[in-house]
């Protein structure tokens, strides 16, 4: 096969920015294990690559939890990481690049963090067949291509009956950052979890942009405005699925003294802590989970291709109790946990 001609790969430099991940960085901004104590010693032939989405490592979200599995396979694995920032607006020839340029720095497995990478991890993993790629949240198909999938909806369903279970007003909210069928999960879910509990419970809906469009997913202001209009028309709580877009939604939860549910990361942990008690709960996406075992799985010399889906069976879903706030619906809220695992309760994947 023919690699990528170095013009595509020169046209995403731009916008690349390199770091290394994990414990520290050596002289060369790889990461180097091995200056915390209690991981083991970096080991300069086992190196990986990783390609955030926009938002990138710090988004307290999707990213900061695939940067939460690499730096877990940096300091238990010893693998030498480099990671690569998106740009906002960015061409497809951006990603393409980004990832043909790790792939020329010699990162082997290199793994990319969001569909918008769909169709450049498909060509450069085609042009590259010796070098093994990992996608997260795509199912784009290829000899030397691991998808890591999730049962958002699942996950989605839970949170939407504890926002049911709490509301006062019987009207809640949903935020997706991009109109996406993987967007869509996050609502379909949230919307059938809430009916279950209140087939009557009004549920608002709003998605900040709509593709080829992606800023929805780092545009906080966007959020907040979108959160107001909710709030203001009556709902109590909202979910916002739309990564670093959920902190407006949690600014607009704080100003209306009303609640937001978090997705992906347990956000009550990372958020500004002027915001974090408005989070009831969140949506956990073990992002981290898939992308260590995914290493993992290199490393022991059985690399994974084809899809796997993380679900509520195998705990790639959940929510978090952080805060104590659903404490109260816990039981409930496992039962239903119960009849999904079981296939009692069957959660739609689309609105």
């Amino acid at each position: 096969m023919r690699r990528l001609t170095k013009a595509t790969a020169i046209a995403g430099v731009a916008a690349l920015v390199l770091a290394g991940a994990g414990c520290g960085k050596n002289s060369d901004g790889d990461d180097d294990s091995s200056s915390k104590g209690d991981c083991v010693k970096v080991d300069p032939t086992k190196k990986v690559g990783l390609a955030f989405d926009i938002g990138g490592r710090g988004d307290q979200s999707f990213n900061d939890s695939a940067a939460k599995g690499l730096d877990k396979a940096a300091c238990d694995l010893g693998f030498s990481a480099k990671t690569a920032e998106a740009q906002d607006g960015e061409a497809e020839s951006a990603r393409e690049g980004r990832l043909q340029q790790l792939v020329d720095a010699g990162y082997n497995p290199v793994i990319a963090v969001g569909f918008a990478y769909s169709a450049s991890v498909g060509k450069v993993a085609k042009a590259n067949p010796d070098v093994n790629f990992a996608i997260v949240d795509d199912g784009v198909e290829g000899k030397n291509i691991a998808n890591l999938l999730f049962a958002e909806e699942q996950g989605s369903f839970l949170v939407g009956a504890a926002a049911a279970l709490k509301s006062e007003s019987g009207t809640i909210g949903f935020i997706g950052g991009v109109e996406v069928p993987l967007i869509q999960k996050f609502e379909a879910g949230y919307v059938a979890g809430a009916k279950a509990v209140n087939p009557d419970i009004d549920v608002k809906s709003r998605y900040l942009t709509q593709p080829p469009d992606f800023s929805g997913f780092g545009d906080p202001a966007k959020g907040k405005t979108a959160a107001e209009g909710m709030y203001d028309d009556g709902a109590d709580i909202v979910y916002a699925a739309a990564g670093g877009s959920g902190g407006g939604v949690f600014e607009a939860a704080s100003a209306a003294k009303t609640k937001a549910i978090g997705v992906d990361s347990d956000q009550a942990l990372t958020a500004d802590p002027a915001v974090k008690d408005v989070i009831m709960t969140s949506m956990l996406k073990n992002v981290d989970v898939a992308v260590f075992n995914f290493l993992k799985a290199v490393d022991e010399g059985n690399v994974p291709t084809g899809p796997t889906t993380f679900d509520l069976k195998v705990d790639g879903v959940g929510y978090s109790t952080t805060g104590g706030q659903v404490d109260d619906i816990k039981e409930k809220l496992e039962e239903y946990k119960a009849q999904i695992i079981d296939g009692t309760i069957k959660v739609p994947t689309a609105p």
